[in-house]
């Protein structure tokens, strides 16, 4: 996606992200669709396309997003299944806004739900249990401690720039109604260096919590938006995304990021750079790669984040605003709709609808993506989107 501003983000909607809520990612979708509708006026007869992104509490029905068409009343022109994770939510706006250019379909909703806590459905299988993971690897942590402990190795690492990103995101919670209520509590640096090591170095408040949840968006063209009467919308004006960086090495060196390939595109396309940025909504699974993306989007040199971190107002009322909401870290993560989460603090942000929180120059929004957690490599899919008024 080169720089255009003829589609626009029209509508958000996100429900309150919850601990083994005992419903299903057909229940939140439901939930979350009609909070879209009601929140923009927008019939449901004009939808007539539709993104989902793939749920853990539900992978294992290949039939997921015709199921949730269903579920929905929906009778989509144009369906797209993403299975990449955390880039879901913004993939799946780029996705929408081509398909919306090339005449497939005029209104689409990109949706994203899932209730991993309540009902753990995935089987990631393939070669990896066999040849990559090794025995005992505890899931994502332990591979982010991999990660974390090379970083240390070639740039070293101080806590207290990771404890700042937890702190400085808890502090955002607390004026985020739709956060998990467990976290709706201050955090002190002297209760992060106290939290316990799972995956030296990694700490228990370097990580996120799995909830459940949904989110959705209304994604069409600025023509078509205005017709159907909605005035406050923004603008994706650049995207990219890389799956596999290096896919060619068998051995790659896991601190480089694929936003090492994905950041220069998107300034390219967008006209800004990072001094431009109003406000950064990364993904934020850990601590580390929110500290990484610092560096890999230019705010600062590689191997100098935690520097940049400690030195910058990184609070909504700051100098670059850190996921206001409170990310993922400590809004709670709805498994793989989670990359939406920090998509609709954007949107809120943007909309002027932040509340408490509101940051006072929300002309512009970064907000990206990380899907699929290999061991001994980077992420898999990494993916970036820059919003515009």
């Amino acid at each position: 996606m080169s720089k255009k501003r003829d589609i626009v983000i029209a509508g958000y909607s996100e429900t309150p992200v919850v601990f083994k809520s005992g419903r299903s990612a057909y229940d939140f979708g439901g939930e979350a669709f009609a909070k879209l509708l009601q929140s923009t006026g927008v019939p449901k007869s004009e939808i007539d396309g539709m993104a989902v992104a793939a749920p853990l509490s539900e992978c294992t029905n290949p039939f997921f997003p015709v199921y949730m068409a269903e579920a929905l009343g929906l009778s989509p022109k144009w369906l797209n299944y993403s299975g990449t994770g955390g880039c879901s939510a913004t993939g799946g706006v780029a996705r929408a806004a081509s398909a919306i250019r090339d005449g497939q379909c005029e209104v689409a909703v990109v949706l994203s739900a899932d209730s991993p806590s309540t009902a753990w459905r995935a089987n990631y299988g393939a070669y990896r249990s066999e040849f990559q993971d090794p025995v005992g690897v505890q899931g994502p942590p332990a591979t982010f401690g991999l990660l974390m402990s090379r970083y240390h190795h070639q740039y070293g690492i101080k806590p207290e720039a990771l404890g700042k990103i937890a702190i400085t995101q808890r502090e955002h919670t607390l004026h985020n109604e739709n956060a998990l209520a467990k976290f709706k509590t201050p955090l002190t640096m002297d209760d992060y260096m106290k939290s316990r090591v799972i995956a030296d170095p990694l700490r228990l408040l370097d990580c996120v919590m799995f909830c459940d949840g949904a989110n959705a968006f209304l994604v069409t063209s600025e023509k078509r938006s205005r017709e159907l009467g909605l005035t406050k919308m923004v603008h994706p004006t650049a995207y990219a995304e890389i799956t596999n960086l290096h896919g060619d090495q068998s051995c790659p060196d896991i601190t480089e990021t694929g936003f090492s390939a994905v950041a220069p595109l998107i300034y390219k396309h967008s006209g800004l750079r990072a001094k431009d940025i109003k406000m950064f909504q990364p993904y934020d699974d850990f601590t580390i790669a929110v500290m990484m993306q610092f560096e890999d989007f230019g705010f600062c040199e590689r191997g100098q984040g935690g520097d940049f971190t400690l030195g910058t107002d990184l609070s909504f009322k700051g100098s670059l605003p850190l996921n206001t909401g409170g990310g993922q870290i400590s809004a709670g993560q709805p498994g793989l709709a989670s990359g939406g989460l920090n998509l609709a603090e954007a949107v809120r942000q943007m909309f002027g609808e932040g509340g408490e929180r509101q940051v006072k120059d929300a002309s512009n929004a970064l907000v990206t993506g990380i899907g699929v957690i290999p061991f001994a490599r980077n992420w898999g899919t990494s993916a970036a989107l820059i919003l515009e008024a």
